[in-house]
C-alpha cells in the first residue's frame, strides 16, 4: 500500500503526509504532467524490521546517527559556552537554590532561605536538580546553570526523537535544530528561571503521548500524565496548557475503540493527580510551624497560590495575591487593568509578533501556522489513525492554546514565557516542511512551501529591522535568499524543470534548493540566537538579542542585561542596583560593610528586609539566611508583627534593614507595622549605604 498526493488533495488517502519514506525515496512524477503526486513506498512491516527496530534509533541509513549526534554536539556548546559570565542570573532563584544546598526542608519546599521562613512564589521542582548538583559539586553559578543547559540539550534531543517517529529523521533534525536556534530557548536554557525544567517536561510529555498514540498504550499515556504533573510542580498551571492538544491527538488517533481511548485518558489524569496531587497534599498537611510560609498567598496555602496569583490572576489581571493599586509582578495597572504593556505588550492577537515577544520566538511562527493549516487540509481524508495528522493535532493544539492564552492574558506576562511555544513551533516546522517536500512534485505542495519560505524570510527581515543598528545588511540577505528559494521551489522543482537538467546535476540542484530554503528560513533566527549567547544575562526579566537592542520588556538594554541597575523591577522604573532585577534594589545590598556585619551575626537569620530581591542579594553575598519580609514584593502577610516580635524575643533575627521593595511603609497584613515598630523601638545606624537596626535586648 502506498500513500499518495493527488490534485484532489487527499482523494486517495493522501497528502505529503503519511508514513516516513525510506532514505532513498525520491518523488517520482508522472512524465509530462508536472503535477502528479509522488508515490511513497509503505514502511516495512513490523516483522520485517527485525530485532534492531527495538533499539533506540531502529534501522536507518548511515547518515542518521551521525547527524543526530551532530545536532546534540552543536547544541551543547551553544548552551554551555561562557556560562560563568552569567553569574547567578536571577538571584531570586539562585538564593533558593543555595538554600536547598544547605537544608533539606528548604530543598523540598523551595524556601528562599535556609532558615525556612518563606518560599519563592513558585513550586519547587525546578529548584531540585540544580540544588542537588550544588550539594554534590558545591554551590556556584556553574553548578546551578549547567543543569539548565543540559535540560536544553535533552529537550532538543527528545524533540528530534519525537518528530522522527512521525515524519522521519530529516524532519526530526529540522525540528531539533529549529528549537536549539530559537533565541528564547538559548536564553532560558542558559538561565535559572523555572522555564527550562518546564519546557523539558512538556517535550517529554509530548514524546510519551506520541508513543502512546502509536499502539494505544495506556502506560505511555499515564507516564505522560506523570510528567505533566512534574511540569505543574515546576510552574503550576502553565504546565497544563498543552494537555488539551495531547488529549485531542490521542482521543482522535489512537488505534482502539472510543471507550478505551476515554479510559486511557483517565489513566493520564491519574498520572497527573499522583505526581502533582501528592506534593500538594504533602504541603497542605505539613504543619505550618515546620515548613516555610507559601509566598504569593494570603493564607499560607499552595492551592491559593495555584489558582490566585499564579493562576487566574495571571490571566485576568486581577490582584491574585498582589497588593492593590500596583502589581509589582507586572500588572502595574492594579487589579483588573490591562497594565502589563511594559513587559509583554498590549493583549491581543498580535502580541506574539510584537516588540516584546516577536524577537524571542516568532521567527518561525508564520511558517508553523501556514504548515499547520496546510497539513490539516492535506490530511483531511486520511485514516483516523494517521500519525501525521495526530502529530499536527498535538503540536497544533499546544501552539494555538498556549499562544492564545499568552496573547490575551491581561495579568503578569513576560517575554521569556514564550520558550513554552518554541517546541511546538519547531515541531510543526519540521513535520510540515518535510511532508510537503516529499510531495513537491504536486504543485500545491510546492506553492505552500514557497509561500512558507518567503513569508519566513520577510518576517525575519522585519524582526531584524527592529534593531536597525545591528547587522543592517543581514535583513537584505535573508529576503534575497527567500525570493531565490521560493523561485527555485516553484520553477526548478517542477518535473519539467528537473528534466531539463543533466542527470548528474539533479541531486546537486535539489541539495542547493534545500540549502537555500534553510538559509532563508533560519539565518535571521540563528544570528539573533548567537547574539543572545554572546552576552551574559541577569535579572528576572531577561530578553534575547544583541546588547544594543531595545526589544523585549519595553525597557531597553538595562532590562535585558541588568548590568546598569535593577532594570525592569515591575514598578515601571529603572533602579540603581548592581545585580539586575532580582539582584537587589540598591547597590548598598552588597556593600562590604553590610556583608561583614551580617556574616558576623550568629542568629538563625542574620537579617530581615522588605522584599525578596534584596534578601536574595544579601544571602548570596553573605552566605547567611535572610528573611524576605512580605515575600517577593513586600506584600505577603508574613511575618506578622506578633510573629516577628516572637522571633526577636527568641534571638532568631540579627538585624532589620530598612528599605527594599515595599519600603518602610509598604506591604500589608502587618508588614508596615513591623517596620514602624522597629523604628520606634530600636536605634538606627548607617552601615555602608544602608539603614540598619540591631535587634535584641
Amino acid at each position: 500500500m502506498t500513500a499518495t498526493i493527488s490534485p484532489t488533495a487527499g482523494a486517495q488517502g493522501g497528502s505529503p503526509a503519511g508514513r516516513p519514506p525510506a532514505a532513498e525515496e525520491q518523488p517520482h512524477p508522472v512524465p509530462g504532467d508536472g503535477g502528479t503526486a509522488p508515490h511513497l513506498p509503505a514502511s516495512p512491516a513490523p516483522a520485517a524490521q527485525g530485532r534492531r527496530d527495538r533499539l533506540l534509533f531502529g534501522p536507518q541509513p548511515r547518515w542518521v546517527r551521525p547527524s543526530a549526534a551532530l545536532l546534540l554536539v552543536v547544541t551543547a556548546p551553544l548552551y554551555l559556552w561562557n556560562l560563568e559570565a552569567t553569574g547567578y542570573a536571577n538571584s531570586f532563584y539562585a538564593a533558593a537554590i543555595q538554600a536547598g544546598t544547605k537544608d533539606w526542608t528548604a530543598l523540598l519546599f523551595g524556601s528562599l532561605d535556609a532558615g525556612n521562613a518563606i518560599t519563592v512564589d513558585k513550586p519547587p521542582a525546578a529548584l531540585w536538580i540544580p540544588a542537588l548538583a550544588g550539594r554534590i559539586f558545591g554551590f556556584s553559578a556553574l553548578s546551578m546553570l549547567i543543569p539548565q543547559a543540559i535540560m536544553g540539550v535533552a529537550a532538543v534531543g527528545l524533540l528530534y526523537l519525537t518528530i522522527k517517529r512521525v515524519s522521519g529523521p530529516a524532519a526530526g533534525l529540522l525540528a531539533g535544530g529549529a528549537l536549539a536556534l530559537t533565541p528564547v530557548a538559548a536564553l532560558m536554557f542558559r538561565f535559572n528561571n523555572p522555564d527550562a525544567m518546564l519546557t523539558l517536561c512538556l517535550v517529554l510529555a509530548a514524546y510519551l503521548t506520541t508513543r502512546a498514540i502509536e499502539k494505544a498504550g495506556w502506560k505511555w499515556l499515564a507516564a505522560a500524565g506523570a510528567v505533566i504533573g512534574l511540569a505543574f510542580l515546576s510552574k503550576m498551571l502553565q504546565g497544563f496548557l498543552i494537555v488539551p492538544g495531547l488529549a485531542l491527538a490521542y482521543l482522535w488517533a489512537a488505534p482502539t475503540t472510543l471507550g478505551r481511548r476515554l479510559l486511557h485518558l483517565l489513566a493520564a489524569a491519574a498520572g497527573i493527580a499522583v505526581v502533582a496531587g501528592s506534593y500538594v497534599v504533602l504541603f497542605q498537611l505539613t504543619p505550618a510551624s515546620v515548613r516555610p510560609y507559601m509566598a504569593g498567598s494570603e493564607t499560607n496555602s499552595f492551592l491559593e497560590l495555584t489558582f490566585g496569583y499564579n493562576g487566574l490572576g495571571r490571566i485576568t489581571g486581577s490582584g491574585g495575591g498582589m497588593p492593590a493599586g500596583g502589581n509589582l509582578g507586572g500588572n502595574a495597572g492594579g487589579p483588573g487593568g490591562n497594565g502589563n504593556v511594559g513587559f509583554g505588550g498590549a493583549p491581543g492577537i498580535t502580541r506574539m509578533f510584537g516588540t516584546s515577544f516577536g524577537g524571542e520566538v516568532s521567527w518561525l511562527l508564520p511558517a508553523a501556522l501556514i504548515l499547520l493549516a496546510a497539513g490539516l487540509w492535506f490530511t483531511r481524508r486520511e485514516a483516523r489513525t494517521s500519525k501525521t495528522r495526530a502529530a499536527l493535532l498535538l503540536w497544533g493544539g499546544w501552539l494555538v492554546i498556549t499562544a492564545g492564552i499568552f496573547s490575551f492574558m491581561s495579568g503578569t506576562v513576560h517575554p521569556y514565557y514564550a520558550v513554552a511555544l518554541a517546541p511546538a513551533i519547531a515541531a510543526l516546522a519540521g513535520i510540515g516542511s518535510l511532508e510537503l517536500w516529499r510531495g513537491r512534485a504536486y504543485w500545491p505542495a510546492r506553492v505552500v512551501l514557497a509561500v512558507t519560505v518567503l513569508a519566513t524570510s520577510v518576517w525575519s527581515a522585519v524582526l531584524l529591522g527592529r534593531d536597525p543598528s545591528w547587522l543592517p545588511g543581514l535583513r537584505v540577505i535573508v529576503v534575497v535568499l527567500g525570493v531565490l528559494a521560493a523561485a527555485a521551489l516553484l520553477l526548478l522543482l517542477r518535473a519539467d524543470g528537473m528534466a531539463a537538467l543533466p542527470a548528474r546535476f539533479r541531486k546537486a540542484a535539489t541539495a542547493g534548493v534545500v540549502i537555500l530554503c534553510l538559509l532563508a528560513g533560519g539565518l535571521g533566527s540563528t544570528a539573533w540566537t548567537l547574539a543572545t549567547v554572546a552576552q551574559p544575562h541577569s535579572g528576572s526579566i531577561p530578553t534575547s538579542g544583541p546588547t544594543t537592542s531595545a526589544m523585549g520588556g519595553g525597557f531597553g538594554a538595562a532590562g535585558r542585561t541588568g548590568t546598569d541597575g535593577t532594570g525592569t523591577d515591575g514598578t515601571g522604573t529603572d533602579g540603581v542596583g548592581s545585580a539586575g532585577m532580582g539582584g537587589g534594589p540598591g547597590g548598598e545590598t552588597s556593600s562590604a560593610e553590610l556583608t561583614a556585619l551580617l556574616k558576623s551575626s550568629g542568629a538563625k537569620w542574620s537579617a530581615i528586609v522588605s522584599g525578596a530581591t534584596q534578601a536574595a542579594s544579601l544571602e548570596l553575598a553573605t552566605g547567611t539566611s535572610v528573611i524576605a519580609l512580605g515575600g517577593w514584593n513586600g506584600g505577603d502577610p508574613y511575618p506578622t508583627l506578633a510573629q516577628f516580635q516572637a522571633m526577636v524575643d527568641g534571638g532568631e533575627i540579627g538585624y532589620f534593614i530598612s528599605g527594599g521593595m515595599g519600603g518602610m511603609g509598604g506591604g500589608r497584613g502587618g508588614n508596615s507595622e513591623v517596620a514602624t515598630w522597629v523604628a520606634a523601638n530600636y536605634q538606627a545606624q548607617t552601615v555602608g549605604n544602608a539603614t540598619v537596626y540591631k535587634l535584641g535586648a
